[in-house]
């Protein structure tokens, strides 16, 4: 039954996103709940990981190194291409630019670990990434649109220690001492990081509705097909370096699912509230489009 749920996971981030765009006093007053949340899906993850697999992806650098390359190098230039294609305005093309600038997210550790790809691959790869952000984003910035933006270090360090490596170590001792009560239990741990990452969708759609309600349709357009971009860079540049399957995906899903909400609080600092909006239409769009395909590809794990 809980296997069941999990597979319609798409179905219900999409019934749930209409909601709260149709009653958005639903959920915004939840809004402090989503780091929360993201900490409860991190120690669900951590949960149903062990060390071994943390020691078997640090013996593979080259493809952490292939990701952080696709991610810098073909996540900016596609916002940047993309969004002279649709002729959006210098203010939206900033902030394009600057959520392909900045580093994986951590939404894409809970894709990976709902399309049973590879989790551990992921949040090294996302931590990785960050750290190399600090450096990157605002030479990319500088280069793409010609003005630098300050990446504000301490607070990401913080924020990565607090969302991705404590949860995850928490559960990862957990599981050390108490594997064989756990490992029955992993559907349950599957279960509540999909009500977690549904809720936090309908928050940010909730949180965003009257922003969402007048946006031009070439401005979705143009998020849909940069992210779709991405994933798509991910998948078969990894399978042509020939990766199998679990890797592509997981390398499909850390390109093309970014760290929006830094992307929106940069915006929000440096240009223009406009600027802010493409971080936070990515943000509810890469976690759909991330949910559907997770599910597709759960589903094809479970009906080989």
């Amino acid at each position: 039954m809980i296997k069941k749920i999990s597979i319609l996971f798409p179905l219900w981030a999409v019934l749930f996103s209409l909601l709260a765009y149709l009653q958005p006093s639903l959920v915004v007053g939840f809004k402090s709940w989503i780091i929360p949340l993201l900490i409860l899906i991190m120690f669900c993850m951590g949960i149903t990981l062990k060390v071994d697999d943390f020691k078997r992806v640090l013996k593979r650098p080259k493809i952490i190194a292939l990701t952080v390359v696709l991610q810098f190098l073909c996540m900016p230039l596609f916002a940047y291409v993309v969004s002279k294609i649709f002729n959006l305005s210098d203010e939206l093309l900033v902030g394009m630019v600057l959520v392909g600038a900045v580093s994986g997210g951590t939404a894409s550790n809970v894709i990976a670990f709902l399309a049973k790809a590879d989790v551990a691959l992921s949040i090294t790869m996302t931590i990785v990434s960050t750290l190399l952000s600090i450096i990157i984003t605002p030479y990319l910035t500088l280069f793409y649109v010609g003005q630098t933006v300050p990446v504000p270090a301490l607070s990401m360090l913080l924020s990565i220690l607090k969302i991705v490596f404590i949860p995850v170590v928490i559960g990862l001792v957990l599981n050390h001492f108490f594997n064989k009560y756990i490992e029955k239990r992993h559907d349950i741990f599957a279960l509540l990081s999909i009500i977690s990452i549904v809720f936090i969708i309908g928050i940010i759609i909730g949180i965003n509705e009257s922003k969402i309600s007048t946006i031009a349709l070439s401005l979705m357009l143009a998020i849909a097909v940069h992210n779709l971009l991405g994933l798509m860079a991910g998948y078969f540049v990894a399978k042509l370096f020939g990766y199998d399957k679990t890797v592509c995906k997981t390398v499909a899903i850390e390109v093309g699912m970014q760290n929006s909400g830094l992307a929106v609080v940069l915006a929000m600092k440096y240009f223009t509230p406009l600027s802010a909006l493409p971080g936070a239409i990515f943000s509810i769009w890469h976690n759909i489009s991330g949910s559907i395909l997770a599910g597709i590809w759960a589903k094809e794990e479970n009906n080989p």
